[in-house]
């Protein structure tokens, strides 16, 4: 038979593995943690639509300066012409004309590449722009990152000192209990959520906190110190504590 001081140690055990449980759990979803995976799920979007606009911004940057290519070789062309035309080494009228049409054709080519490349600037100032502010909201975001990492780090160390200090005294609360009660509270811890004993406080389970029927409370209460008797309800060890 089950002495009432091991019913005792029991739920001595229980009340520990309970705050174990408890810490376990807030290491788990501390609120430091939720933060720093809030700013880098921000980071991750901010990120996407960077890279997004990136491409944009290339395609432009790509077009403006094929076009600032051509303006160059097209100026230098047009130098290179004029050479020849004002050199005197060229005296045929007829190829003097053909290299002055070629100039105006090539003057008029330069124009309507000038006006294309103001218009890619044009079009890129914005994208400039708008890259330029999606960089600055990362720098923030990264900074936000690093410190939330330092929070979440400290509050990690605290909660994981406290559940240590818990942790440590389990083997001793564990020495009060005989080997046959701690695999039934085992098997119990395993199949209700952690909590395998419960207070009977006030008529009621503290376990599954509903209250006995009136004749079930009677008998557990005129039971002797020590009896092992389990909540009809929901299956945990029951010990009594009076109101």
């Amino acid at each position: 038979m089950t002495t009432a001081p091991e019913l005792d140690a029991l739920l001595t055990l229980q009340d520990l593995d309970t705050h174990i449980d408890r810490e376990r759990h807030r290491l788990e979803h501390l609120a430091e943690r939720a933060e720093l995976s809030e700013i880098e799920h921000m980071a991750g979007e901010v990120g996407s639509a960077r890279s997004e606009l990136a491409v944009s911004l290339g395609e432009v940057v790509s077009r403006q300066n094929a076009a600032e290519r051509e303006l160059r070789a097209t100026e230098e062309r047009i130098v290179q012409v004029n050479r020849r035309l004002y050199g005197g080494t060229v005296t045929a009228s007829r190829e003097l004309q053909a290299m002055a049409n070629d100039v105006d054709g090539l003057r008029k080519r330069a124009s309507e590449l000038e006006d294309r490349v103001l218009g890619l600037m044009e079009e890129r100032e914005p994208l400039d722009a708008a890259v330029a502010e999606l960089d600055k909201a990362l720098a923030d975001l990264a900074e936000r990152r690093a410190s939330a990492g330092e929070k979440l780090a400290r509050a990690e160390a605290e909660v994981a000192s406290v559940l240590q200090g818990l942790v440590s005294r389990r083997p001793a609360a564990l020495s009060g209990v005989p080997a046959p009660l701690l695999d039934t509270y085992g098997r119990l811890r395993e199949r209700l959520g952690g909590v395998a004993v419960a207070r009977l406080v006030g008529g009621r389970c503290d376990g599954c906190h509903l209250s006995l029927p009136a004749m079930e409370l009677d008998r557990i209460r005129h039971l002797p110190p020590g009896s092992l008797e389990n909540c009809e309800q929901c299956g945990r060890i029951l010990v009594y504590t009076a109101a």
